[in-house]
């Protein structure tokens, strides 16, 4: 699995930007329990504006070096505000965590999540078929996850969620990882860097995980080919498809946590699938900078372009 170019590969996704003014939002707090997994809640808060509400949702993926942090709600709920104001109800979306889970099962929440907002659609007021998702760094790279995923749907479940899509009209990301593989430029080594994991503090979101009848335990995957198919199915860079809504990135040319390469890579596969994309490189730009909301603003104009 992972074969990473970067020592500092991973102290990745603690998401940068700064907070947003907040003092004119107008808007409803609810917090909701979209599922439950191993006797915990999975939550999400949503904010509706109390005025000129346009029927269109937005999940906000709270998440940084693969972890679901209660701050990360702090920022959430300051930085809502151009989004509050341009009519976008929006959901802030915690999902499990590293180190106790590890990145697979993040996407089984976050899907969970998207499914649970189209099925309540009209008691949340908005519009099933226009729902867009962001998110920085980590929340980028589960934000996109969902985006090129198939729809595959559980009809037979009797949970009606399981049974309704999980896909979105519209994504708009900064700095994520794309690809587990080839981490900053193309690998041949066919070996993994568990010393950068470990410095990265990320180690525990790639520690995957199987059942053992033999223990009645789940026990870590040491095969080697086994850990790096796993680290190719995460990679949303290996899923993109025609079918793919329309994404927007934007990532700092001096990003070392998240190099530039990975969103350079995807961009040239989106490009190769004809699906609309647009790639905004902010020049000086690390793993998140100040005065973010600037960038932000194009996220506002590719969700009312794609949402409409």
């Amino acid at each position: 699995m992972i074969i990473m170019r970067y020592k500092i590969l991973f102290v990745l996704l603690i998401s940068g930007g700064s907070l947003f003014a907040s003092d004119s939002l107008s808007f409803s707090k609810t917090e909701i329990i979209y599922g439950r997994k191993d006797g915990m809640a999975l939550t999400m808060m949503m904010l509706k504006p109390t005025a000129k509400a346009n029927g269109k949702a937005i999940i906000s993926v709270l998440n940084g070096n693969w972890i679901s942090a209660p701050r990360m709600m702090d920022v959430f709920l300051a930085k809502s505000n151009m989004y509050i104001e341009a009519g976008y109800t929006m959901f802030g979306v915690m999902v499990s965590s590293q180190p106790q889970y590890t990145i697979p099962d993040e996407i089984i929440d976050l899907k969970r999540a998207v499914r649970f907002v189209r099925y309540n659609a009209k008691e949340y007021a908005i519009d099933a078929d226009h729902i867009g998702i962001t998110g920085s760094s980590a929340g980028g790279h589960l934000s996109l996850m969902i985006a090129t995923a198939n729809d595959e749907k559980n009809i037979k479940s009797n949970d009606p969620v399981d049974k309704v899509s999980a896909r979105v009209q519209a994504v708009a990301v900064f700095y994520p990882p794309t690809d587990f593989i080839n981490y900053g430029g193309v690998n041949t080594t066919g070996t993994i860097n568990q010393q950068g994991l470990v410095m990265a503090r990320v180690a525990a979101a790639f520690d995957f995980k199987e059942w053992s009848d033999a223990t009645g335990t789940f026990v870590s995957i040491t095969d080697t080919k086994k850990r790096l198919e796993i680290a190719q199915g995460i990679s949303p860079i290996n899923f993109v498809t025609s079918d793919d809504p329309p994404v927007i990135i934007i990532h700092g040319d001096k990003d070392f946590l998240v190099p530039k390469q990975q969103s350079e890579s995807i961009i040239e596969k989106f490009n190769e699938a004809k699906v609309p994309n647009k790639f905004i490189i902010k020049e000086g730009g690390s793993h998140g900078w100040q005065n973010r909301e600037i960038e932000e603003k194009n996220f506002i104009d590719w969700f009312d372009k794609y949402l409409k």
